[in-house]
């Protein structure tokens, strides 16, 4: 395994981190910082250290990259190697670096983070839907809300954390708090992006963001169903899921009584 390079904080670009959970709309925000132009984007690269490198467990719609780097040190060497050209921006699950991101504090150094969550109930719906077999931990606010609270401790600041929900409501408003918290200047044009586009590093995901794959935009929700009953269908064949829910519903609501788009935390809304 290579050694990291040495960081010399004074010439490098940002790297931005959107630390999301599975299925809380991460990938359409990623089209849109895309779409932005602006920046070096990557697509979950630290997965290859969790599902490839280390093999936690068997990724069911993953066609791995065989050119891709599958461990850790070799992954942040690759987005620092990118930062040093230009601002990079990439999307990934806090549970696949947490606790070993905790130690490198040089790469912490350089990282902007933001944090994206969703109500659990549709979350772990729509992943059950994919995988059948995904895991508690893979589930995800237990690592978010503890990579939140080691940042705020180490940092002395609380990065900025997003709901699904709000972004949805309100794209415009949602995407202008993400890039004030991390340095780029307003780009409402990137809002809009050309269907059917496939970047690279989502050939081998594809068959998880169909969705996202079809539209032009980010979609507003329009009669959704009552969460409990998208979470009580999902989980009537399997109740294994409701001791999922049980377990990360505690963290998720740490993690959104610090959103931005909380009426008690911004008294804006």
């Amino acid at each position: 395994m290579s050694e990291p390079p040495q960081l010399n904080l004074d010439t490098l670009h940002p790297i931005i981190a959107l630390w999301c959970i599975p299925r809380s709309m991460s990938t359409a925000v990623e089209r849109v910082m895309r779409a932005r132009g602006d920046c070096a984007c990557f697509h979950e690269p630290f997965m290859y250290d969790y599902y490839v490198g280390r093999r936690i467990r068997e990724m069911p719609h993953f066609e791995p990259d065989p050119e891709r780097p599958t461990h850790y040190r070799d992954i942040r060497a690759s987005l620092i190697e990118t930062a040093i050209e230009r601002p990079v921006f990439f999307k990934d699950m806090s549970y696949y670096v947490v606790p070993q991101i905790f130690g490198d504090r040089e790469f912490n150094a350089r990282l902007r983070n933001v944090f994206l969550i969703r109500d659990p109930r549709r979350s772990i719906a729509s992943y059950f839907k994919l995988d059948p077999h995904l895991t508690r931990e893979e589930i995800g606010f237990e690592s978010q809300w503890r990579h939140v609270e080691w940042l705020e401790e180490s940092t002395g600041q609380a990065p900025l954390i997003l709901e699904a929900e709000f972004v949805r409501r309100n794209p415009e408003s949602a995407m202008n708090r993400l890039w004030n918290a991390v340095g780029l200047a307003p780009m409402n044009e990137a809002l809009q992006w050309k269907p059917e586009t496939v970047h690279a590093g989502w050939d081998e995901v594809a068959g998880w963001h169909e969705s996202t794959l079809h539209s032009g935009g980010i979609r507003a929700a329009v009669d959704e169903p009552d969460p409990d009953e998208v979470f009580n269908s999902a989980a009537k064949d399997a109740p294994h899921l409701k001791e999922y829910l049980d377990h990360h519903w505690p963290y998720y609501e740490r993690l959104r009584s610090q959103a931005s788009s909380n009426p008690e935390k911004t008294g804006l809304e």
